[in-house]
């Protein structure tokens, strides 16, 4: 059977905000859930899966960061350079 919570509970068990889970929802949740007529669920396997997920044992088994292509234009600009469009 599996075991569903509730958004207050998941952000306890993610040591995080509720704002933060709505956030994610909104932008594209890493963390599957589950949409019960108004009610959020999250499924305590899955988010015991993501918390496996990232896990560390040293700062350089960090995954790197993607280049953010409009970042890097305004690097450049602030630098003096011009872009390549």
């Amino acid at each position: 059977m599996t075991k569903l919570i509730n958004e207050r509970q998941a952000a306890h068990m993610l040591g995080c905000s509720m704002f933060k889970l709505q956030r994610d929802r909104r932008l594209g949740s890493p963390i599957p859930y589950i949409k019960l007529g108004r009610a959020i669920r999250y499924n305590v396997d899955d988010i015991e899966a993501y918390i496996k997920a990232h896990q560390f044992t040293s700062t350089s088994q960090y995954p790197k960061p993607a280049k953010n292509p409009i970042s890097e234009v305004i690097r450049q600009k602030i630098m003096g350079r011009k872009t390549t469009d």
